[in-house]
């Protein structure tokens, strides 16, 4: 029981070590950004550049980047490979972000892999939290002897900690207006910063873009050589449909496919994806159809993907989705109107720095809402939230976190009523945590 507690003590030492070093942007916002890629280079030349090591698939975007990067995973790891995955953030465990095969970093390889950096000199140079992170991630795939390793990046693109990999594949999913105290006043900057992961004579798949963003795309991917294929050009995903709890895809090359990730909007991103391994199979990836429709058919037990309109309970159905800025949102709410229900009650929680009254003037009139707030500085407080909320004609009560908010939904709720929670993936973070939910994928 003693070494238990002690080890307990210097898990949560070292978290507090990594969270310390300077902010998560997630966690503190606009004081954990930190642009430029110096630190990042410094930090893989300290650990021999272990992304060298085995062959990487880069993904960035406005939203998506977490199912795509899931399913992409998935698929890899049922066609034979040993896939490493980073993904951010995470919803209850740090070491969510940081998996092979579905399976998350041992705590043990956290902790000494702090342990022995302290150790280490990098002159000059004062890492991130998502800094360090990314540099572990690197270290350890390279430690396991991946195959492949699917990165997805924090923000932007360009002066992305992770962008210092060369992968065999660049992932834009789509460009909206997000971020643009860092990544530019309009969606075409924004898609230039995006298009930073572009690399030199390597392919790149763009899920989803229009006009002023695709020139942005093609010429920069002119620029470097790099031949870009557009999904939205060439829909490998023909038809879907739902049946039996999943979302049923009839493809052009890979035969009908059952979707365990449920959404209109994950159409778009199983295009993407589709599309991504058409490229690897002329890379020489070792691609077999029947593995790809395994692993769009056990996603989220394969790699423990959270959080994507996911069903906590039925009658009344209760449903949790991470969508966080206007045009998840948009999804979302498209998505919500296919259910059929007599009350709607909406569990709402913000970030501070989102389009607040964009994303306001998306979610129904026709609903109650329990206003809450993650317990983070960036978190917009509930009091102001209610006031604004009242400017679009969304009423409701406060509470001071998300499980009293669900609380009093489910208290209010009928069995024909739907319950929905989100505005932020900090909100279904401390959601999931208070209900225990894990996705039982333990290293």
């Amino acid at each position: 029981m003693a070494r238990k507690e002690e080890l307990a003590r210097m898990w949560e030492r070292t978290l507090e070590f990594l969270y310390n070093q300077r902010p998560a942007f997630e966690r503190e916002g606009a004081g954990g950004y930190k642009p430029g890629l110096d630190t990042s280079l410094a930090l893989d030349k300290l650990y021999n550049e272990p992304h060298r090591r085995y062959r990487i698939i880069h993904i960035a975007g406005t939203n998506g980047k977490g199912s795509t990067a899931h399913l992409l995973a998935s698929c890899l790891q049922h066609c034979g490979y040993r896939v490493g995955l980073f993904t951010s953030p995470h919803f209850i465990d740090f070491r969510e972000r940081i998996r092979v095969n579905g399976r998350k970093i041992s705590r043990n390889f956290v902790m000494q892999w702090v342990a022995e950096y302290r150790q280490k000199e990098l002159n000059g140079f004062e890492p991130s939290f998502f800094e360090l992170t990314s540099a572990m991630a690197f270290d350890y795939f390279a430690w396991r002897n991946v195959n492949v390793a699917v990165i997805e990046t924090g923000l932007g693109g360009r002066l992305d900690s992770t962008n210092i990999v060369t992968p065999d594949l660049s992932i834009i999913t789509n460009i909206g207006l997000e971020h643009q105290q860092f990544l530019g006043n309009t969606i075409e900057e924004i898609a230039s910063e995006k298009a930073g992961i572009i690399k030199h004579g390597q392919p790149v798949v763009v899920g989803n873009a229009e006009d002023s963003v695709r020139k942005v795309l093609e010429d920069r991917a002119k620029q470097l050589y790099s031949n870009i294929r557009f999904a939205q050009d060439k829909p490998e995903v023909l038809d879907a449909k739902y049946e039996d709890g999943m979302l049923r895809l009839q493809t052009a090359n890979y035969g009908t496919i059952d979707c365990e990730l449920i959404g209109d909007f994950q159409i778009e991103n199983a295009n993407t994806v589709l599309t991504a391994f058409n490229i690897l199979k002329r890379l020489k990836y070792r691609v077999k159809e029947n593995a790809v429709r395994e692993g769009f058919a056990t996603v989220v037990e394969t790699t423990g993907l959270m959080g994507r309109w996911m069903k906590l309970g039925t009658d009344p159905l209760t449903i949790c989705d991470s969508a966080h800025n206007v045009a998840s949102i948009t999804q979302a709410m498209k998505q919500l109107k296919k259910e059929t229900y007599d009350k709607l009650h909406m569990v709402m929680g913000f970030m501070a720095d989102k389009d607040i009254n964009g994303i306001l003037d998306l979610l129904p009139r026709k609903a109650t809402y329990y206003f809450t707030q993650a317990h983070t500085t960036r978190a917009l407080p509930v009091t102001e939230l209610k006031e604004i909320a009242l400017q679009h004609g969304l009423k409701g009560s406060i509470y001071n976190n998300v499980t009293e908010a669900l609380d009093a939904a489910r208290k209010a709720a009928l069995p024909r009523d739907v319950i929905y929670i989100g505005g932020s993936m900090y909100v279904l973070a401390e959601l999931l945590q208070a209900i225990g939910y894990d996705d039982k994928l333990e290293s």
